[in-house]
């Protein structure tokens, strides 16, 4: 592997990939020749090196990325006034005549606060140009002005610098490290928080650093956008922890918090022309589903996130971490549950704004079924199959796709795979190579990759849509169709989807706690991205254990509680090395009784199948691999 490689590089992969109806002989047999022509294909080409990733990195930290409602993100700060180290009153907000507040932690003893001086000063230039006002802020309460002035002058730093003696702001912000920034919206919200970029870390440096999450924030937020990148650790001094204050405001408002909560955890879904049934983006709207709001929160039913709760104490491993942080929840539920005061407009934050039609940005290709589905009112229909052309004469590579049904109410998921003409006229299905191609289920119907990584699309493919509908008591039409963003060069790191599976499924009637379990060794390293469970509506439990050579194991994935009705992909916020000689395990749990409400026909005995009224049982793992054509950097 590319010893450049960063292992946070592909920590916002993970694709929600769908099941699909598999033959019994692929299932295992295709999996182990895939994987054999793969390390075929890198021994000639672009050899498959794990040395890297196998070797010792715990003296090297580089950022990762962070849960960010666990590092408060999307809170408000309250505006502070404080005094620069000449004594002058700086007010930590925006302001009127600013897009954004750009708080960034600096030690003057601090070396890696040294070696990130030169873009900081890049950064208060571009901050100026760009109306962002930029403030330091010197967490450590022994430094002395003398020494702060020095590092100023030292690298050509004119922005207003705070000695936070007191601790205000570092409480306020909960700062961890001399090396994180924060960015704060005109609404006074946490927009950002993290790393500046990784160029530099604990223990390594590099010529130019990988990804700019500093930047790429600001130029989100200065368009009025969301980061893609919320949250990361930043590697730097530590600062001594203690009890600080929680910055929680003394009285619970619609305005100063509850909004705010909603913003970041449920308005993408919940708002006008969104996926979910009703809006939730004004006050008006959360006090008529009050009721119904406290009923699905109590009961862990949303926002929607199923895997087993991080242990106390440790960061969530999972990039795209739905659930609410404990304060979140308690704070959220006080509220509904009290006389739910609207609090101040002045505290308000900004509305969250959302792109109108694609949230990839404009497609540079568009594919769409060529007639609309017509989709009944009531009951249930079998899966609709379209294939569609893209009649490209050469190899592309995407890296983003977006499905956009014409009718988002009633799909309920899109599959969508790749076949190719093959030598005898038939058409190959290239689902034994990299499973799903991409897929649409609720709450996540794009994906953008980063630089360097991107899906093969090869020449005169067909686009093959499987469209689970799911009818909501009117008759309507959905036309769905699907964009495409192409990389500009061959990536260095393509992505691939395979699975475990166990086709041989056999669950008696009235069972409400059937296992079935099923194994595949790893005959090549893997660096995995993501993890995805599939059953039916009879699907009650999923877990992916892991047994390496030297006999450790360890859960992968716990979804104690699945739920059919949200396909999540459990995405690693760094990627895992699963060596070769391991073995991956996947262990299912039925409910074929009575006592599951969704089931069809609990006096059914219930096979493998496509329809929901069957059941499948795939554990999908994604991973990426080197370019067999781009010759890899060796160092």
């Amino acid at each position: 592997m590319n010893k450049r490689i960063s292992l946070g590089i592909v920590s916002s992969f993970g694709i929600c990939l769908l099941a699909a109806a598999a033959a019994e002989e692929t299932l295992g047999d295709k999996f182990a020749k895939f994987l054999k022509r793969v390390q075929t294909e890198r021994a000639l080409a672009a050899a498959v090196d794990m040395t890297a990733a196998k070797a010792d990195r715990s003296l090297q930290e580089g950022p990762s990325l962070i849960k960010p409602t666990e590092l408060g993100v999307g809170h408000r700060l309250e505006p502070m006034t404080l005094a620069d180290i000449h004594g002058k009153p700086v007010t930590l907000e925006a302001g009127q005549d600013h897009k954004a507040l750009l708080l960034v932690c600096f030690s003057a003893d601090c070396p890696l606060s040294a070696k990130f001086a030169p873009e900081l000063a890049r950064l208060e230039k571009d901050c100026a140009a760009q109306q962002v006002r930029m403030i330091l802020v010197d967490p450590i309460k022994d430094e002395t002005t003398g020494a702060i002035q020095g590092f100023l002058t030292k690298n050509g730093l004119t922005s207003p610098a705070v000695l936070d003696k007191e601790g205000k702001v570092t409480a306020a912000l909960h700062a961890r490290t001399t090396t994180e920034s924060f960015l704060i919206d005109p609404g006074h919200t946490v927009a950002y928080r993290g790393a500046i970029n990784d160029q530099y870390g604990l223990g390594y440096q590099i010529d130019a650093p990988r990804h700019l999450y500093l930047r790429d924030a600001l130029a989100a937020v200065i368009k009025g956008e969301a980061p893609r990148v919320a949250a990361t650790s930043a590697p730097g001094c530590a600062l001594d922890e203690q009890e600080v204050n929680s910055g929680k405001p003394a009285t619970l408002t619609y305005y100063n918090q509850i909004s705010r909560i909603l913003n970041q955890n449920c308005v993408e879904c919940h708002r006008d022309n969104g996926l979910a049934p009703f809006s939730l983006e004004t006050y008006a709207d959360v006090t008529e589903h009050a009721g119904m709001i406290k009923k699905q929160i109590a009961r862990g039913a949303m926002p929607p996130w199923f895997a087993a709760p991080t242990e106390s104490g440790h960061a969530s491993p999972w990039s795209n971490d739905r659930s609410l942080t404990e304060r979140d929840k308690t704070e959220l539920l006080t509220w509904l549950d009290s006389n739910r005061p609207l609090g101040n407009l002045a505290d308000a934050p900004l509305p969250r704004r959302f792109p109108k039609d694609w949230m990839i940005g404009e497609p540079d290709a568009v594919f769409q079924i060529p007639q609309a589905i017509a989709v009944k009112a009531e009951g249930t229909m079998p899966y609709q199959n379209v294939t569609v052309p893209t009649n490209f004469s050469e190899d592309r590579w995407v890296n983003a796709y977006e499905v956009l049904p014409t009718d988002r109410s009633v799909v309920h998921h899109v599959i969508v795979r790749i076949k190719i003409p093959a030598a005898q006229g038939k058409k190959r299905d290239l689902e034994d190579r990299d499973g799903l191609w991409a897929a649409y289920v609720p709450g996540n119907s794009s994906r953008m990759f980063p630089e360097g990584f991107a899906k093969k699309l090869p020449a005169g493919a067909e686009l093959h849509f499987q469209i689970h509908y799911t009818p909501k008591g009117k008759e309507t039409h959905d036309q769905l169709k699907i964009g495409l963003k192409f990389a500009k060069q061959p990536p260095q790191y393509v992505m691939h989807v395979t699975s475990v599976a166990q086709p041989r499924i056999n669950i008696p009637p009235n069972d409400a706690n059937h296992v079935e379990m099923a194994s595949r060794p790893v005959p090549i390293d893997l660096m995995v991205t993501a993890f995805m469970p599939h059953m039916h509506v009879r699907g009650k439990s999923f877990k992916f254990d892991l047994t390496t050579p030297d006999g450790k194991a360890e859960t992968l994935l716990d979804v104690p509680r699945y739920d059919f009705n949200w396909q999540l992909q459990y995405r690693l916020s760094k990627p895992m090395l699963i060596p070769r000689g391991s073995m991956v395990k996947i262990t299912a749990v039925y409910d074929n009784s009575s006592g599951n409400p969704a089931n069809p026909d609990p006096n059914k005995t219930v096979r493998w199948g496509e329809q929901t009224t069957d059941e499948m049982m795939l554990g999908y793992v994604e991973f990426f691999m080197p370019n067999p054509d781009i010759k890899m950097a060796s160092n």
